[in-house]
């Protein structure tokens, strides 16, 4: 077993080691970053979106019901000094189409993030088509970023596959043009989110930060949200606090649960999830969980049964009805009974 040392500054009270003791893991085998489990409270992406036009296609353009699109090339070249009329204007090489991206944190004036261009008429392809010029707006109503380029459908199709045409992307495809501001400078405290809301693992984080900083720093204010105060000395460098805090090692705790592909049989469950005492009959096939000295009640001939003992786990059941020809509509059926009978303790989920 491995032990954990604290620092010779801590001087915790006979309640506070007790509270360690419990929430502590007593290995780390499990344990993962700081930065894997949690985010800094205001360090998040943005979207960003726009309407713009994609030419040059092939014939696979809109059709001459799509007004917006038409219109859409009017108003540019008539901001060209082009003077068209919208209802003169029958081209099917131009499509109208939606522009998203994602504004990574700390994204600075001038950096490329990728684009994802979406057809919006009945354009049939935008394979070999150019995306002209296209602000790209954050939800405030500001500019953030310019779009412009030639647009990627991606590689051929495999064969009897069919290929989508009407999404395409821009590795680079636009060009940062203002930053929101994320500044850590100054700041008295750091608010963490949890990305799996669980007050075990938030508590288990708080003791972790505590005994790396050598006091009491972090205080849980709920099941996923942790609030660190700045310690003094970092004061003048929040990112090397930060940086420092991300790389802690914490064991996350999670809810039992199990969750079952009903079309294909794949099982996903957490360790050490068991069950009690049970039997369940689904159609020829018989499952019995008994104590040992109990000897399983056979099924009528040909029926298909499995009999294990008491506190067998999940896994070792899904193997033994696995071996015995059990079908994924069998382990739904049979996985559903034992959660409505309360003989499996986990939250079950079919997908």
């Amino acid at each position: 077993m491995r032990t954990h040392t604290f620092p010779l500054t801590l001087k915790p009270l006979l309640g506070t080691l007790l509270a360690l003791a419990l929430l502590w893991p007593t290995g780390a085998a499990n344990a993962s970053r700081l930065k894997d489990l949690a985010s800094i409270k205001g360090v998040r992406t943005n979207q960003v979106i726009g309407y713009g036009l994609v030419v040059g296609l092939n014939g696979t353009g809109d059709g001459n019901n799509s007004g917006f699109t038409t219109q859409t090339l009017a108003n540019l070249m008539g901001n060209m000094g082009v003077e068209v009329n919208s209802k003169d204007i029958k081209v099917k090489n131009v499509a109208g189409v939606m522009v998203t991206a994602q504004l990574p944190p700390f994204a600075k004036t001038g950096q490329t993030i990728d684009i994802t261009i979406s057809s919006l008429g009945d354009s049939s392809s935008l394979k070999g088509g150019t995306l002209i010029a296209t602000p790209l707006k954050g939800l405030d109503g500001n500019v953030y970023a310019m779009a412009q380029g030639a647009v990627s459908v991606g590689s051929d199709a495999a064969p009897g596959q069919k290929k989508h045409l009407t999404v395409a992307r821009i590795p680079n495809g636009a060009t940062v043009e203002r930053e929101v501001p994320v500044n850590f400078a100054g700041k008295n405290a750091v608010a963490i989110s949890l990305d799996t809301p669980d007050f075990t693992t938030i508590s288990r984080m708080a003791a972790a930060i505590n005994t790396f900083l050598g006091d009491v720093y972090a205080k849980p204010e709920d099941g996923a949200t942790l609030k660190v105060t700045v310690p003094e000395k970092y004061h003048d460098n929040p990112v090397t606090f930060l940086a420092a805090l991300e790389n802690i090692q914490v064991t996350p705790d999670a809810p039992a649960k199990v969750i079952l592909d009903e079309r294909n049989g794949t099982v996903v469950m957490g360790e050490n999830i068991t069950l009690s005492r049970l039997a369940v009959s689904h159609g020829n096939l018989s499952l019995q969980i008994a104590p040992d000295s109990e000897s399983p009640v056979a099924g009528s001939q040909g029926d298909r049964l499995v009999a294990l003992r008491q506190g067998v786990t999940l896994g070792e059941v899904v193997r033994a009805l696995n071996a015995i020809g059990a079908t994924p509509h069998d382990l739904s059926a049979i996985f559903q009974s034992m959660k409505a009978s309360g003989a499996l303790q986990a939250e079950l989920e079919i997908i």
